[in-house]
């Protein structure tokens, strides 16, 4: 268990904003469980999810810089909450899927030529004896937005994308479990991403809020 209480070049939970954001979101709090909770709600809508952040080195993905931004991609939200939670001295991995139909807009299939999302990310906790997954990425606005049930998260079962959304309409399938890792496996998912992606750049390039605005227009 100690591998997931680790700090990690990523995971750099003792920088000063992490710890400044820990001591807001829990000041008081001494339950685990009720931590990890309030971490999770302060991850999923107090970072702003945005698809076309996706910078593969391990300064972009530090969960001190994707606080610092206030934005960022699945896998860079699953981070920090894994990172506040180590924090705490409780147990915490990143977990990886392969998902179709993850929310998106127009331009963004034209960009990737895929409906599938590899290696979607979320946090795995180690809570109460067992291994609950939580997955921090759509902010409550962008789910408003896009007609889509808010994941909640209470500490005691797993927070997972559900296959439909409020209107019956086809939302998310998970295709292939990756597994959960103590650390990001960068070089995995950048050979991935290479194989798989015809053009990552353009996607950096991208305005995810535009495409929001003009998807919902």
């Amino acid at each position: 268990m100690q591998q997931y209480l680790l700090y990690t070049p990523t995971l750099d939970y003792d920088h000063p904003l992490i710890q400044a954001f820990i001591e807001k979101q829990v000041s008081g709090v001494t339950a685990p469980v009720d931590q990890a909770v309030r971490l999770y709600y302060a991850v999923r809508d107090g970072i702003l999810y945005d698809p076309y952040s996706i910078t593969m080195t391990v300064d972009g993905l530090k969960a001190s810089t994707t606080l610092a931004i206030g934005r960022g991609w699945c896998v860079a939200k699953a981070i920090l909450l894994a990172a506040c939670c180590r924090s705490l001295n409780i147990p915490a991995s990143l977990g990886f899927a392969d998902v179709r139909n993850h929310l998106s807009t127009v331009r963004m299939r034209e960009l990737m030529k895929t409906d599938v999302f590899y290696w979607h990310g979320y946090t795995s906790i180690y809570l109460n004896g067992k291994w609950v997954k939580a997955t921090p990425a759509f902010n409550i606005g962008l789910c408003e937005k896009f007609h889509l049930q808010p994941l909640d998260f209470d500490g005691t079962g797993d927070s997972i994308y559900q296959p439909y959304d409020l209107n019956g309409n086809r939302h998310m399938e998970y295709l292939h479990d990756r597994g959960i890792y103590a650390d990001v496996p960068i070089d995995e998912m950048i050979d991935t991403f290479q194989k798989e992606y015809t053009d990552v750049q353009s996607l950096q390039k991208a305005d995810f809020d535009k495409d929001v605005a003009t998807e919902k227009e």
